[in-house]
């Protein structure tokens, strides 16, 4: 095995475990001294051990790899006769979890990529009148669900959820932002 050392602030750090932990790590796909990747490029999602939550703990990129960073995508009118500033105008959170990752799709699609490609994922998620104004990460992880980790698109990225006080427009409850990684051509 070959031990990295990260320099911090001036502090080295020995990376063994972690490596280790990601199930460790050859010379191929790794950058050479002079900074140019060797051999194809890898995207390694790592598992979250013993668990089919869909997500990964982490994921791993090396070697030859291009990526896509997507700004956040808001939730898609699904009543055009409610108030555009209402929830009703938009959904439940489930179902503007569903609107935000088909659009979500559709761009990615659109430039020749797809949901399987997302290695990392930011959602922000706001309370919701309909669970005493807490984030309804249930609703969010229904919508979710469709898309990461099925038998269609087993691929699941890394992913963090938080609640902020609120979106541009009132009915709001969901906004994604991913980053997407693939071995490049």
């Amino acid at each position: 095995m070959k031990f990295w050392d990260l320099r911090s602030a001036g502090t080295v750090v020995t990376a063994a475990a972690l490596v280790a932990a990601c199930g460790g790590a050859g010379e191929e796909g790794v950058a050479g001294a002079s900074g140019e990747a060797k051999g194809p490029g890898v995207v390694n999602r790592i598992a979250i051990p013993g668990s089919d939550f869909p997500i990964s703990m982490a994921v791993e990129t090396s070697g030859n790899i291009e990526t896509m960073y997507v700004s956040g995508i808001v939730p898609q009118v699904v009543d055009p006769d409610a108030d555009p500033n209402s929830r009703e105008a938009y959904g439940d959170t489930k179902r503007q979890t569903e609107t935000v990752l088909d659009e979500m799709r559709n761009r990615m699609e659109n430039a020749g990529w797809s949901l399987g490609d997302i290695v990392m994922m930011r959602v922000y998620l706001v309370g919701d009148e309909a669970t005493g104004g807490r984030l309804d990460f249930a609703g969010f992880m229904e919508g979710y669900s469709q898309y990461f980790g099925t038998p269609e698109q087993p691929n699941k990225p890394a992913r963090a959820v938080m609640e902020v006080a609120g979106l541009i427009r009132p009915g709001w409850r969901v906004e994604i932002e991913a980053q997407a990684a693939r071995p490049a051509d």
